[in-house]
């Protein structure tokens, strides 16, 4: 195993948990939302987020997988699961902006 490699694995591996972490937000704020008398648009949001959060979810997974090859395919992991990261943990915060309470 060399550096490149452990590089590509740490990267992907927190590209999968910021994709696990958007999807488990959205899960939560689903559940609440069909508790909940007027979740009605809550819900609505949700599911226009789930495609975005499974994408991101399935890059990073594919991301990992690519960690398994030579040193191009390791390349192409890190670029992946960059992107990947990238956009589940900015559709997070954007998601977690839209309803954040003022607490």
């Amino acid at each position: 195993m060399d550096i490149i490699n452990i590089i590509a694995v740490v990267i992907a591996i927190a590209s999968v948990l910021a994709a696990l972490g958007h999807l488990g937000y959205l899960a939560m704020l689903n559940s609440a939302a069909n508790k909940r008398a007027g979740g009605g648009p809550i819900a609505d949001y949700v599911r226009s987020r789930w495609p975005i959060a499974g994408a991101t979810a399935g890059t990073a997974v594919v991301a990992l997988l690519f960690t398994s090859g030579g040193t191009v395919m390791d390349i192409l992991a890190v670029l992946l699961a960059v992107g990947s990261g990238a956009v589940s943990t900015k559709a997070l915060q954007s998601t977690q902006a839209r309803f954040r309470s003022g607490g």
